[in-house]
């Protein structure tokens, strides 16, 4: 990405990001995935992002937690609860990308979200989504029952 084109990438994610935080963010469901696009615009290797949630679901941060290769990166699930709880949250929207352009989830995808989810559970922590971002496709896993 050239240099002017990443400067316009992060004045859009500020100003969406600020829109998320002022408002409730699961009643603008595409506000999220407009903002998860715009995060995970022209990356070229896996990225794991977590936002972390107040209790009344408003965005309380929005944190790059792991980053990996073309085609897989790992997750801890120790390090998601760590960061969960410094960030304060009551709940998290997890997302990832797939560079490769298919927003499929794969088993691995499905049982680290399940892995994840029981995990934060133990300290009061609520999953209410996981995205993958795939160029313009979005998948929801709750949307595709998977939660």
């Amino acid at each position: 990405m050239l240099p002017a084109e990443e400067r316009t990438v992060q004045r859009a994610l500020k100003i969406l990001g600020q829109q998320i935080r002022e408002s409730d963010a699961l009643a603008s469901p595409q506000a999220v995935r407009d903002y998860l696009r715009l995060i995970f615009a022209a990356k070229e290797h896996e990225v794991f992002v977590v936002l972390h949630l107040d209790a009344q679901h408003r965005v309380l941060k929005s944190e790059e937690l792991f980053r990996g290769t073309l085609t897989q990166t790992s997750v801890f699930p120790r390090e998601v609860v760590k960061a969960a709880l410094r960030a304060n949250a009551a709940a998290v929207i997890f997302s990832h990308n797939h560079p490769s352009g298919i927003a499929e989830p794969s088993h691995a995808d499905e049982l680290l979200t399940r892995t994840l989810k029981s995990a934060l559970a133990l300290v009061d922590v609520t999953v209410l989504d996981h995205f993958i971002i795939a160029g313009p496709s979005c998948l929801s896993f709750a949307e595709r029952g998977l939660l």
